[in-house]
């Protein structure tokens, strides 16, 4: 009874699963196949097509050891009743029905059917990176793997992608050593970022998503570290506040026409970008921050006006290609101490004509800090600006001087006669100042028909016998305007008013 009972188990065939697979072309996919711990010593292959006719693609009695057959790859990982199936560099045609198979020799193999469906994707690109410096890695996804658990590692360790970096529900930086990863769901973009890029870190890398239990896909990338010195690491500047700075950062040859970038560290695994530059030979203005790019000299030069002690901090040029990755090439640390009290240069608004860089060293990237120079010119200029202001102020002072004394003399001559004696002037009536007489006296002259008035200068405090007095003639001559005759020592002058004003 028992002989029957087995030989009937045995012409049961295998429990057939089903697993639906979908990969995109350039990239590749991960499948697990599990099997019963009984079967850990059989033999497990992969094949192709209908089961009747299914062919191997690879087939291996290994165990706990990676095998490769062209682009397939199978790990049989005994300790967790596993056999881990890789298929790299996808293409449209390999969408087909696969088996997982396990051999047993006296009765028909287990088996799990995998449906592999293959979408258009991205081939394997190429990033580079320079020693010292650092890349992020943008990678974007479709919006159905949102929550899908996503790795980075090395494709060398595919097998054991369960172990590498890995993002988190929490939409957070995850790291470890060097490398960071973090998921940006709002955008479906993964970056990954690497600091400190050595030639080592140079190799193929996976990004994978986790769709299930049963199967992951992934993309790969090829990193180039180059340390060809072309560029320089990191740069260390110093300013004063309210001076302006100019850095020089070079780039290679291959990235002349990918868009330059000054970034600000603003975090452990996060750099703000500040402004950027695409075209060649032109400015760019970002607030206080100006970009000129040449593509000629493959230079990057950067200029910031009216620094403070805000902006201090870790800057860093780089390039971005085609949105896909982006390379920082030199680190600037910028410190700003203190405060400048000189007159600000009216040079601080420049830019707005200019058309040629303001560094364009070409035997390597170069950053100047101008703090000395922009000193010296600011202070001969204010020294200019001080003498022209002490120049233009005594000029006005000598004129005003010059006009006070012009003033005065006018007056003093309007006190003083100058009217010879026969001579006469006639002045306006409302012109006249009068003082009051005490001392008059009056004499007829019976020849010449006019009357004299003598009378003494009340404001005169001398005796009567230094007195002098003016001799006043009326005419009364109705064709001719009344006049006076003031004689004085002898002198005699012929006067419309008389107006005595002590100086």
């Amino acid at each position: 009874m028992n002989i029957i009972l087995t030989f009937t188990l045995l012409m049961i065939p295998g429990a057939v699963t089903s697993i639906i697979v979908t990969g995109y072309s350039g990239g590749g996919v991960i499948i697990s196949c599990k099997y019963e711990k009984q079967y850990k010593t059989n033999v497990k292959y992969f094949c192709r097509g209908q089961w009747s006719t299914c062919s191997d693609l690879i087939r291996t009695d290994m165990k706990d050891k990676l095998v490769q057959k062209e682009k397939v790859y199978l790990y049989d990982n005994t300790r967790a009743a596993v056999f881990i199936l890789i298929i790299r560099h996808l293409k449209k045609q390999d969408t087909d029905k696969y088996y997982c198979g396990i051999y047993r020799p006296v009765a028909l193999d287990s088996k799990t059917e995998v449906h592999l469906k293959v979408r258009e994707g991205d081939q394997i690109r190429t990033v580079r990176g320079y020693s010292g410096g650092s890349v992020i890695i943008n990678s974007k996804y479709e919006h159905e793997h949102k929550w899908k658990l996503k790795y980075f590692l090395r494709t060398e360790t595919l097998r054991q992608y369960s172990e590498q970096i890995s993002t988190k529900k929490v939409e957070e930086w995850q790291h470890n050593g060097r490398f960071s990863i973090h998921d940006n769901r709002s955008a479906d973009l993964l970056q990954v970022f690497i600091t400190e890029l050595d030639v080592e870190d140079s190799g193929d890398y996976t990004v994978v998503f986790k769709v299930s239990e049963d199967y992951s896909f992934f993309s790969e990338l090829n990193l180039v570290v180059n340390d060809d010195g072309c560029c320089e690491n990191i740069i260390r500047l110093a300013a004063t506040s309210e001076e302006s700075v100019n850095v020089s950062c070079r780039y290679p040859q291959s990235h002349r026409s990918d868009r330059k970038f000054l970034c600000r560290r603003s975090g452990t695994y996060k750099c703000s970008q500040i402004a950027s530059v695409n075209e060649s030979r032109r400015w760019t203005l970002e607030r206080q921050f100006h970009l000129y790019g040449d593509r000629e000299d493959q230079l990057l030069t950067v200029s910031i006006s009216n620094v403070t002690q805000h902006n201090s901090g870790e800057y860093w040029c780089g390039v971005e290609s085609d949105q896909q990755y982006m390379i920082f090439i030199t680190q600037v640390q910028l410190t700003v101490t203190g405060t400048n009290n000189l007159i600000p240069s009216p040079s601080s608004s420049f830019f707005s004509s200019i058309t040629t860089p303001l560094i364009t060293e070409t035997c390597r990237s170069n950053i100047t800090s101008v703090s000395p120079l922009s000193s010296d010119w600011s202070l001969i200029i204010s020294l200019s600006v001080v003498l022209v202001l002490i120049f233009v102020g005594l000029l006005l002072l000598i004129v005003a001087l010059y006009k006070r004394r012009q003033t005065q003399g006018a007056d003093s001559s309007s006190k003083v006669s100058h009217i010879g004696p026969g001579q006469n002037e006639v002045v306006p009536q409302k012109a006249c100042d009068y003082e009051e007489i005490t001392d008059i006296r009056l004499y007829n002259d019976s020849d010449t028909g006019r009357s004299t008035v003598y009378i003494q200068d009340p404001r005169s405090d001398r005796s009567a016998e230094d007195l002098n007095y003016a001799v006043v003639n009326f005419h009364k001559k109705p064709d001719c305007a009344d006049r006076i005759n003031f004689s004085n020592n002898q002198n005699d002058s012929d006067y419309a008013t008389v107006s005595y004003d002590t100086v």
